[in-house]
C-alpha cells in the first residue's frame, strides 16, 4: 500500500499512473483519512489532465494527447483530491 498525504491546497503530488489494483492510502489535511484504488487515482489524474490541457489550449496548438516522448512540462503533478472522491 502506497501512503500520500494532501498539501494545505488539497492536492497530491502524482506524476504518473498509478498499477490499478494498488491500494493508496490519503491522509487529509484534517486529519482525515482514506483508501483509493489506483484506477480511481488514475481517472483522477485524467480529469485534472484534461484540465490542464483545456485551460492551457494544448489541443487547439496541436500538441499530441500520447507523445513518444513525455515531456513532463506539458503534463500535471498536482491532483485534487477530498475523501468523498474515494468512491
Amino acid at each position: 500500500m502506497l501512503n500520500l498525504a494532501q498539501d494545505t491546497d488539497g492536492f497530491i503530488h502524482m506524476s504518473r499512473h498509478l498499477p490499478r489494483k494498488m491500494s493508496i492510502a490519503i491522509t487529509f489535511i484534517d486529519g482525515s483519512r482514506s483508501e483509493f484504488s489506483g484506477a480511481r487515482l488514475n481517472e483522477l489524474y485524467d480529469q485534472a489532465l484534461a484540465a490542464y490541457r483545456l485551460g492551457n489550449n494544448l489541443d487547439a496548438k496541436g500538441f499530441d494527447r500520447s507523445p513518444v516522448k513525455i515531456h513532463r512540462r506539458d503534463g500535471v503533478g498536482l491532483v485534487p483530491v477530498s475523501p468523498d472522491m474515494a468512491r
